[in-house]
């Protein structure tokens, strides 16, 4: 398990086992959001069976499945308050992490500096640089 710490309340990991939700809730996560679509790659385990097991460990579910290379700004708009609702610290994952980040970024960037959301990220090893746009259309879409 590869979990990267953004900062106190968000880190991500690439997919996670059902195994490893025992480790997720004594590490002191409060909530696990998955952000990869069911069955998206084979061998990968059901979302169903991940819920159960976050469930019989105290952890809060979400799941809001994303398509790979194509975050929307419908997307970040439905990410945004279930990040904010939720217990933290949160726990995302998908593939690789990377959709996670991404999602937490730009609708951070609603809230906070673009530029410290992107030096957090790359400290948990995501470049984001690519978003810097997006993110400035997100606070400014924010501040209207």
């Amino acid at each position: 398990m590869d979990i990267r710490k953004i900062d106190d309340t968000m880190s991500v990991a690439p997919q996670i086992a059902i195994e490893d939700i025992a480790e997720i809730a004594r590490l002191g996560f409060k909530t696990l959001i998955a952000n990869r679509p069911d069955g998206e790659e084979f061998g990968q385990p059901p979302m169903t069976d991940i819920k159960a097991s976050a469930e019989q460990h105290g952890l809060k579910w979400v799941y809001l499945p994303v398509a790979s290379g194509h975050i929307t700004d419908e997307d970040v708009d439905a990410f945004a308050p279930l990040f904010k609702e939720a217990e933290k610290p949160a726990l995302a994952f998908c593939r690789s992490g990377t959709r996670s980040a991404v999602l937490w970024a730009l609708s951070s960037a609603r809230e906070q500096d673009p530029q410290d959301l992107l030096s957090k990220a790359y400290q948990a090893g995501y470049d984001l640089t690519g978003l810097i746009g997006r993110m400035h259309t997100q606070q400014q879409n924010n501040q209207s």
